[in-house]
């Protein structure tokens, strides 16, 4: 990989709402009804940040009749539990936190 790669990543990740629809999908796959309900924010703000994070490929739909259904791409889920321990071994690191 080169910088550019770990930059067109992580910039997908640098964005609120990104971040809190990869925790939702951490839990458990979601249809974009669930989780305009569950992130209270309009369907069309959520299908664009699924979309990006779709081309990056964190994200990984399937079609279940009329709905789609959105999970983590399973390379990701290490990465996120990496970042976690990472953020639990700083303690109280203000930079991190």
């Amino acid at each position: 990989m080169n910088s550019n790669t770990y930059h067109i990543f992580f910039s997908k990740l640098a964005n609120p709402l990104r971040i809190e629809i990869v925790t939702c999908l951490e839990k458990r796959e979601q249809s974009v009804t669930e989780l305009v309900k569950k992130l209270n924010v309009e369907q069309s703000k959520i299908s664009h940040a699924l979309k990006e994070l779709k081309n990056c490929n964190i994200v990984k739909v399937k079609q279940e009749g009329r709905q789609r259904i959105y999970s983590l791409n399973k390379t990701i889920i290490p990465i996120l539990k990496l970042i976690n321990y990472h953020s639990k071994s700083c303690g109280n690191c203000k930079r991190c936190n």
